[in-house]
């Protein structure tokens, strides 16, 4: 089989064999890498520097920069870009205060591009590597240039925030393969020691075959920038991106997608034929919050009868967990916490690297070697696999995999500009209609 950091099909006559051998070849690779020296590659031979850039500057990706640095110190971060000065000042600060990558932080002023064009800038200034952490609306876009002018990218999850998103970025890893280029996922659990130790005895048969699975990401609420009489509200939503679905996906994409990816992962990366859900706004009613929902409940029906009965929610005061529990014939197992029960008893105790920076390790080296990871296929399922929930939430829908991936609606505006912006409304069960 194919390594499992490249494309593969969701199609197989035989659903669990494809699943095993899936999460095997997935180990197997995770030990290469983890010896695999650093060789001469087309990009950077020997110890050549990899030039650094990065598209947006907030917390997650001013981490994907130390990350980067620290997993190669054959690195340096050249440039830089972002919409608001004032994140990418306070994001230069930092780097450039931290003891440990400081010094291989070397951004001229002329290589600080603000604006929505700022991507283009970076991509074009001479990088290598192009690290995206804008809010998720935008990676499409960005990828797309990025590969197409020969660059290396790290890619945060979620790729997209709609179907026609999702496309872009199939067509963007296709052209990436046939490129040479690197495509890695921030869907960092596919990183984590325990998790691939864990679904490693799960395709070895430990609980037998799957049943179902209880998913969950129920966490708390997170930030919220305020407002100030001097911003647009073009900026007012961008400042406070997580709140709008053009910009996020809402929540069940922007965070809990690391909850379905996992679930999918367990499926062999397969995609499901049918979700249908229950959402809305109970604790996060105010305007300020934009329009995304506060809690989602989505079943998801697998071609080979596995369901997967899917939660999220962040709310405050509100007993929180995340995890996924898996029933099979023989056994259950806890993914994140690495313990299977049942006929086989067994959890992981061996290392546990920080994955964040294991995902970065494993691309640089693969970039070193000539032997580039592209993470597309499982990036692009996974973040089409949260909008279904999110469709079928919105909706009240029972929406199909194939209805929805052929969705035409195109969230948020086709140009960017400084301005008013319009508030969307939010979404009523039963009312709002599938697009």
């Amino acid at each position: 089989m194919a390594n499992p950091n490249h494309s593969t099909s969701s199609n197989s006559s035989s659903p669990t064999r494809s699943r095993r051998d899936f999460l095997r070849t997935t180990a197997a690779t995770t030990a290469a890498l983890g010896t695999m020296a650093i060789p001469r590659s087309v990009h950077a031979a020997g110890g050549e520097i990899l030039r650094v850039g990065v598209i947006g500057c907030g917390g997650r990706g001013t981490g994907a920069v130390v990350n980067a640095l620290m997993a190669d110190p054959q690195t340096q971060l050249v440039a830089l870009g972002e919409a608001f000065a004032d994140r990418a000042e306070a994001s230069l600060k930092v780097l450039r205060a931290n003891p440990e990558i400081g010094k291989r932080v070397v951004v001229d002023a002329d290589h600080t591009f603000i604006g929505f064009d700022a991507y283009r800038q970076v991509i074009d200034s001479g990088v290598d590597v192009v690290i995206l952490t804008t809010p998720p609306h935008f990676r499409p876009q960005h990828l797309k240039y990025a590969i197409e002018q020969g660059k290396h990218a790290f890619v945060e999850k979620p790729i997209g925030v709609d179907a026609e998103g999702v496309k872009s970025v199939r067509e963007t890893c296709e052209l990436a393969k046939q490129k040479g280029l690197s495509i890695v996922s921030g869907l960092c659990w596919r990183y984590d020691s325990g998790v691939r130790a864990t679904m490693e005895q799960i395709a070895d048969g430990a609980i037998g075959d799957i049943i179902s699975i209880e998913s969950e990401y129920n966490a708390s609420t997170l930030w919220h920038r305020g407002d100030q009489p001097d911003w647009s509200r073009m900026e007012y939503q961008m400042r406070n991106w997580l709140y709008y679905t053009w910009l996020s996906g809402d929540h069940i994409c922007e965070q809990a997608i690391h909850s379905l990816d996992k679930t999918a992962w367990l499926l062999g990366d397969a995609s499901p034929v049918r979700a249908m859900g229950i959402g809305g706004r109970q604790q996060r009613t105010g305007k300020k919050f934009g329009h995304i929902f506060d809690h989602h409940v989505v079943f998801y029906e697998y071609p080979n009868g596995v369901r997967v009965y899917f939660t999220c929610r962040q709310q405050d005061n509100c007993t929180n967990r995340v995890d996924e529990l898996v029933l099979g014939t023989k056994g259950t197992a806890r993914i994140l916490k690495h313990r299977i029960t049942g006929e086989t008893k067994w959890r992981y105790r061996g290392p546990k690297p920080n994955m964040y920076l294991v995902e970065h390790q494993e691309m640089y080296q693969g970039i070193r070697a000539g032997k580039p990871l592209n993470n597309g296929h499982y990036m692009c399922n996974s973040t089409m696999i949260a909008i279904l929930g999110r469709m079928a939430t919105y909706t009240g829908q029972t929406l199909k995999w194939d209805q929805a991936s052929a969705s035409t609606q195109h969230l948020g505006p086709t140009e960017y500009q400084w301005g008013d912006m319009p508030e969307p409304p939010v979404a009523i069960p039963g009312m709002t209609k599938f697009v």
